[in-house]
């Protein structure tokens, strides 16, 4: 008989071994995509008014003269060590750019799952137990329009709304970033909704979906039949067997929020990790640009890593 410790050995390590070759193989397309990055990074922070001679010795300083598999391999093996490079455009760490933006997003990221999460399942579920009511047909009108419209076009109404017309709510936040954020939580609000709104649209849909198919298996009507209770039913039997797709589009759901966070992070004047990307690319900071999209890749796929792995356990659970 196969241990515990082997049998989750041998489901871990192959999906360990296909992230660490997906993050290989990001790491050659974000180099190879970012060198082809219309612009020239030394003019950008020469200015247009430099002349060929200090362009070629910034070139060489910055190591933008050296073919593209020399300095691929300059950037990879300092990666293994930890090491993404220099900014080109401020001269610190690219480590040290990343983490300084980090906390901004995290906060941000945090808030709105602790806002979705529950909202989303507390939807999912009543509309899933029952399906085809006023309430239910209410709950789909309002996601399927919220899943419709552009995290922009969200926040600008909104804006609109709350901030310029009322007054309620402040339109930026005023140059906070940072945990600095938490002492003025009204800047939150807005940014915190818009991020919200299109992620848990897409997340209550899934958990319905999920309810409505468990609570008609034959498994729910069989157990009614022996005389179980309907919060019995519900509770052991319908929404364990939601769990393992939920925790799928949870996944998703990270994924949406790491490109929904660019946008609201410019919208809000917020110092956090997708308004850094922004301005790297805008200055052609190459090695910040490789870093943040390296970031993204990796957090994607260490939470499908692990969401995976926690579903696969939700499933043979659930037999």
């Amino acid at each position: 008989m196969i241990a515990p410790a082997a049998r989750a050995s041998a489901a871990v390590l192959p999906r360990l071994g296909v992230a660490l070759v997906q993050i290989a193989a990001v790491a050659v397309g974000v180099f190879a995509l970012t060198a082809l990055l219309p612009g020239d990074t030394a003019q950008v922070v020469l200015g247009e008014h430099a002349d060929t001679g200090q362009l070629e010795v910034l070139r060489r300083r910055l190591g933008l003269d050296q073919p593209w598999g020399t300095r691929f391999a300059q950037w990879a093996g300092g990666m293994l060590h930890g090491d993404l490079g220099t900014s080109l455009r401020t001269g610190r760490p690219v480590l040290d750019e990343i983490t300084r933006n980090a906390a901004t997003t995290a906060l941000l990221t945090a808030l709105t799952l602790l806002v979705v999460l529950p909202l989303a399942g507390w939807l999912g579920v009543r509309s899933g137990l029952r399906a085809g009511s006023r309430f239910d047909r209410a709950v789909n009108s309002v996601v399927v329009l919220l899943n419709s419209v552009p995290e922009f076009a969200l926040a600008l109404l909104l804006v609109g709304v709350f901030a310029v017309r009322a007054g309620w709510l402040p339109a930026t936040a005023g140059g906070l970033s940072g945990w600095s954020l938490v002492t003025q939580p009204a800047v939150l609000v807005l940014p915190v909704g818009v991020l919200a709104a299109k992620q848990l649209s897409a997340l209550a849909r899934q958990v319905r979906t999920g309810v409505v198919t468990a609570n008609g298996a034959e498994y729910a009507t069989h157990v009614r039949r022996a005389g179980l209770g309907e919060r019995d039913v519900v509770l052991r039997h319908v929404l364990p067997n939601t769990i393992g797709p939920v925790l799928q589009q949870l996944a998703r759901t990270v994924d949406g929020l790491l490109g929904g966070v660019v946008v609201v992070e410019a919208l809000f004047a917020l110092g956090g990790i997708g308004s850094g990307f922004v301005e790297a690319v805008k200055a052609r900071d190459l090695p910040v640009v490789q870093g943040y999209a390296l970031l993204f890749a990796a957090i994607t796929i260490g939470i499908n890593l692990v969401i995976d792995l926690v579903a696969r356990r939700f499933r043979a659970g659930a037999r």
